[in-house]
């Protein structure tokens, strides 16, 4: 597990996996879809789907996460702060992928976005002080596409919080994505999460 290469072209793919699901009280990356599918494998699926240059961080804890996506052909990397919040994962990803054009935040827990809507984001970031964002409902979703004119905030980033901060200090920038995909809002924090997107 470590880092993988990448060129100044490149549109790189980062899947936070990292987290401890304490909501939960489970790993939920690893509880099965309706078609048996972990969730975490569904998600970077999807990713890998959009993007072949996807990287996926995990925390210490998940061996048997890391181990599942390393079968699958998978690049993960092990955060080594990730109890610090998803912007510490976050960090850490951008900073092993660090000569890439772009970067694609997906979440892990969101298994349900499709691969035609994470491209969308991909391809509308076409300079480096892009920001790019599926939007449904009127309500901004995820991923998130950033240029590579955000690497130095990105990297620096800590906490829970994530990148909201840059998306909200450089909003002009942003590209909202009208679509008609509900995956984009779709989380699972909770069983009630899972059985209500099983039925």
């Amino acid at each position: 597990m470590g880092a993988i290469s990448t060129s100044s072209t490149s549109k790189q793919g980062l899947l936070l996996a990292a987290g401890f699901s304490r909501r939960f009280g489970a790993d939920k990356l690893l509880q099965p879809l309706p078609d048996g599918t972990a969730i975490g494998l569904a998600a970077a699926r999807h990713l890998r789907a959009a993007l072949p240059e996807a990287l996926v961080i995990v925390n210490a804890d998940q061996s048997e996460l890391a181990a599942l996506l390393i079968r699958e052909g998978f690049p993960v990397t092990v955060c080594p702060r990730a109890r610090d919040g998803m912007g510490a994962s976050l960090a850490w990803g951008v900073a092993q992928t660090a000569q890439a054009f772009a970067w694609i935040i997906a979440l892990a827990d969101m298994p349900f976005i499709r691969p035609v809507t994470i491209s969308r984001v991909a391809e509308a970031i076409a300079h480096p002080s892009t920001l790019a964002a599926p939007a449904f409902g009127g309500r901004r979703g995820h991923p998130v596409g950033f240029g590579r004119a955000y690497f130095g905030e990105l990297s620096q980033l800590t906490g829970d919080d994530g990148a909201r901060a840059i998306l909200h200090r450089h909003e002009k920038q942003l590209c909202y994505l009208g679509c008609d995909d509900p995956g984009v809002l779709t989380d699972i924090d909770t069983f009630a999460d899972l059985a209500s997107a099983s039925r």
